[in-house]
């Protein structure tokens, strides 16, 4: 797997996975696919924009594109941001690659960007994301009730969140490089899958 800035073309693989009733419900919090119009608007905006914290999700061997990831709300003065990803092949679920994105994002958050605190919200009947999230170090700190309408019902949203101390205890276990030291400055240089995105100092970008 291998993330990288998205391309123009991508919008077409947008348009496919939001138009996905699974990978809607998923993912939107409106009950019903996105439009075309709608779809391109949001990646040009959010996703492909100038300063955009969104990379595209690549399977390495093949080349081909799964998916997207992304940090919003990019708050330099308290140290926060939030993560966003969204696999939108479902053939490419389960097999690790959303845990993998979600590892190397977190790394290039703590290590390079300098963010003390990484959040997310998920809906509670996605409990495949949710242990994905478990096993990068996420933890629930919350929940918003109720907040959802689903298959007929209401269901919570979840909050989570990772600390920078907290992924650096199990960064060597997660990677399987050493552990970062404790330190407030950039730690990591990078890695191959993952390319240098803008930095607390640049501009920011809202992806959802």
């Amino acid at each position: 797997m291998v993330l990288r800035p998205h391309a123009a073309r991508n919008v077409a693989a947008f348009m496919r996975w939001y138009a996905d009733p699974e990978v809607v419900r998923l993912t939107r919090y409106q009950d019903g696919p996105m439009r075309a119009d709608e779809v391109r608007r949001f990646f040009e905006a959010r996703v492909a924009g100038p300063g955009s914290l969104a990379l595209a999700i690549h399977l390495r061997e093949t080349d081909r594109l799964i998916g997207t990831c992304a940090f919003s709300q990019l708050d330099g003065d308290n140290g926060s941001a939030l993560f966003h990803i969204t696999i939108g092949e479902p053939d490419c679920w389960g097999h690790g690659y959303g845990t993998e994105a979600t590892a190397l994002m977190l790394d290039h958050a703590f290590g390079i960007l300098g963010i003390h605190r990484v959040g997310l919200a998920v809906f509670a009947f996605n409990e495949r994301a949710i242990r994905s999230y478990r096993k990068v170090g996420f933890v629930v700190e919350g929940r918003a009730r109720e907040a959802i309408w689903r298959d007929g019902r209401f269901h919570d949203e979840i909050q989570m969140s990772i600390l920078e101390d907290e992924w650096r205890t199990i960064r060597g276990r997660v990677l399987g490089l050493e552990p970062a030291p404790a330190t407030g400055q950039p730690r990591v240089t990078g890695h191959p899958g993952l390319p240098a995105l803008p930095g607390p100092g640049g501009a920011s970008a809202e992806t959802r």
